[in-house]
């Protein structure tokens, strides 16, 4: 269940960030981001010269310049401290779920002893009861009980926590609603998985990630070079026998360098993992994020993503000599013990189709429970012993079976079962097939559109499943998926994925089990269930707090949309730059060069009023590109071409119109109230 979406203009937010925005231009935080840092070092040194400089300039024009480059500065923090402080919003109410808890811990001699959940050390068993809150995340070693999950979660319906499965992780401070578990700790105080959820959504431990470190870089490049290109212009002047100030000089700089991307570079990579967090997925760093939106292939599990997880019966196939009715009404029996799914759809259809009545089985009967070594179920009544199961494992239950005319048959039936994408249940009564029960593997509504549009993003989806190759086909190709992995083991995800790497693709891949931790540990992008084993969350980079594996899908797109918005702001900045060049120079030199007064196409007033108006719309740009920043650009499937000729369209032209446009409006209103 996705997380409401928050206004992002609302005096809870705005008030915070306000004040941490002041607190960032710390020159210890600000030299992380070196273009800001050498906008607060320009903006300091005016400050200075408007204090003790006499260069000719006037001290209105100059404050004018200093108020504005400081809120150059400002508008850049508050664009990281607001995107930070949407996350704190959320870590405040998941730190009023991990107030102290208490726990009761096992002795080694026996026993129970009350402690706070502070004291609990790796390794502890605590017994947990009914209304009794989880006090630290851990493994149920001992019971099964329904657990709220809400506090992490936020959707409402309680899930079963068992021992012995993939559903054996528990969360701290969640509540046990029915039963009692005995849960061994698997982390140490202020390790757990709250604890990382809070720390990652407030940002306080997100690092760069490889692109914004090479953003960076370029841009910190680019800076040099234009620090360098400023300073050469007095020499110019002198030579055409005139000067310019020092406050002049600075302001231009100021104007040349990418204040813009780089004020909101680190909003955007906070934002991308914010959504991911109001989408009720944690990535554990953003990396994980950035590598979502670069995936080349996707695998996802068959069971639960790609059909809806329950097989249902939908057919009856009886061999030669054997009614229907006859066929069904043992399959009956052999089902009316069997609480899963798949053994009610099958009490189901023999009811709706032949109007077996019977629903007790006789007194005395023995049921025979499945097991995975024998794969075999049924029932013992009346003394006639009924069996239902995988087609190899009930032949192998009957020696001599295998060689009969019926054995034929019925491998012929289970093929054609396997062909059209069922999986095939014998069944036979003292050792005499009767036949076949078609289990059909549902494919989910609107699926297969759903990977039209992952391979308009460029995204082959692989299907992985424990199915016959038979199976596998027919599945793979009702739901439309490009590629199938049957009879899948833990080394065959695993070998996959590395093949697939081999080839220079990222991969992606969903899982919940301990046998899916190598696989999940291994893809650039290993998306775990929080319902999963301890195992599982911790070799993914992502967990998905609602155990939904189809969200993946979602995630890629999330990933896209990060890219996608960095792109379109690098974009719009460097053609922003551009045409303050053209916009601005011609008018600030061309009283040293008259031949540049053709290209003072803007026919800017003064020399002074360009500089201004350029200083004041490179800082009013950031705060408007905030909220755009923040809840990114729109992603809708499409190749590589028409995407950066989408970018270009809207977001390099628009760069290049806006500062036009902006600094001539602004270039009036300065001369028109006399401010330049």
């Amino acid at each position: 269940m996705a997380r409401t979406s928050q206004s992002l203009f609302t005096s809870a937010l705005m008030l915070p960030a306000a004040a941490d925005a002041v607190r960032k231009l710390d020159p210890r935080q600000l030299v992380r981001n070196p273009v800001m840092f050498t906008t607060a070092v320009v903006a300091a040194l005016l400050t200075l010269l408007l204090l003790v400089g006499h260069d000719g300039l006037g001290t209105g024009f100059k404050l004018q310049l200093v108020i504005w480059l400081w809120l150059t500065v400002l508008f850049g923090t508050f664009a990281e401290a607001l995107a930070e402080g949407r996350g704190k919003a959320q870590a405040a109410s998941l730190r009023a779920t991990k107030a102290e808890l208490s726990a009761k811990r096992l002795r080694a001699s026996g026993g129970l002893e009350p402690v706070p959940a502070s004291a609990l050390r790796l390794g502890d068993v605590v017994l947990v009861e009914t209304g009794d809150l989880i006090p630290s995340d851990g493994e149920v070693i001992e019971g099964v009980a329904s657990v709220n999950e809400a506090a992490i979660t936020g959707e409402s319906a309680p899930v079963i926590r068992e021992a012995g499965g993939d559903r054996s992780a528990v969360t701290a401070g969640t509540r046990v609603l029915s039963d009692q578990i005995k849960v061994r700790v698997t982390v140490n105080p202020g390790q757990g998985f709250l604890d990382r959820m809070i720390a990652l959504v407030e940002g306080a431990e997100r690092q760069k990630t490889p692109n914004e470190i090479a953003l960076t870089l370029l841009l910190v490049g680019l800076t040099i070079i234009f620090l360098i290109a400023v300073a050469t212009v007095p020499g110019f002047a002198a030579y055409a026998g005139g000067s310019i100030p020092v406050a002049i000089l600075a302001a231009l700089l100021i104007t040349l360098i990418p204040t813009t991307i780089a004020a909101l570079l680190s909003a955007i990579g906070i934002a991308g993992m914010d959504r991911l967090v109001r989408f009720n997925v944690l990535a554990k760093s953003g990396r994980a994020v950035e590598a979502a939106g670069d995936v080349d292939v996707l695998l996802l599990d068959k069971t639960g993503t790609i059909t809806i997880g329950d097989r249902q019966a939908s057919l009856f196939r009886p061999v030669d000599g054997t009614l229907e009715a006859e066929l069904a009404e043992a399959a009956l029996l052999a089902s009316l013990a069997d609480e899963t799914p798949e053994g009610r759809s099958i009490v189901a259809l023999a009811r709706q189709q032949h109007l077996v009545q019977t629903t007790v089985l006789p007194a005395g009967s023995e049921i025979i429970p499945f097991t995975a070594q024998t794969r075999i179920s049924g029932v013992r009544a009346g003394g006639v012993l009924i069996q239902k199961g995988a087609v190899d494992s009930i032949l192998r239950a009957h020696p001599g079976l295998g060689q009969t005319a019926a054995a034929t048959e019925l491998r012929r039936i289970t093929d054609e079962i396997a062909r059209a994408g069922g999986t095939p249940l014998a069944v036979a009564r003292d050792g005499r097939l009767l036949g076949a029960i078609f289990l059909k593997d549902v494919v989910k509504a609107g699926i297969r559109e759903r990977f039209g549009a992952l391979r308009q993003m460029g995204i082959r989806t692989v299907m992985i499943t424990g199915d016959n190759p038979l199976t596998a086909a027919a599945i793979a190709a009702e739901a439309g998926v490009d590629d199938f992995l049957a009879q899948a083991t833990p080394e065959d995800k695993l070998a996959l994925i590395r093949d697939e790497q081999r080839g220079g693709r990222l991969v992606a891949m969903c899982g919940d089990g301990t046998n899916d931790a190598p696989a999940l540990a291994q893809a650039d992008v290993g998306v775990a269930m929080n319902t999963g084993t301890q195992a599982a969350r911790e070799a993914g980079n992502m967990v998905d707090l609602d155990s939904d594996p189809t969200k993946l899908i979602e995630i890629v797109g999330l990933g896209k949309q990060l890219l996608m918005t960095r792109g379109a702001l690098t974009t719009f900045s460097v053609a922003n730059d551009v045409a303050k060049y053209f916009a601005i120079i011609p008018a600030m030199f061309v009283a040293l060069y008259p031949g540049l007064a053709v290209l003072n196409v803007m026919r800017l007033a003064t020399p002074e009023s360009a500089i201004l108006s350029a200083i004041i719309f490179n800082a009013l740009i950031i705060p408007l590109l905030v909220p755009l920043a923040l809840r990114g650009v729109a992603y809708r499937p499409m190749g590589a071409g028409p995407l950066l000729a989408r970018n270009l369209a809207v977001y390099g032209l628009g760069g290049l119109i806006a500062p036009f446009v902006g600094i001539k409006l602004i270039d009036l209103a300065v001369t028109g109230l006399g401010l330049a």
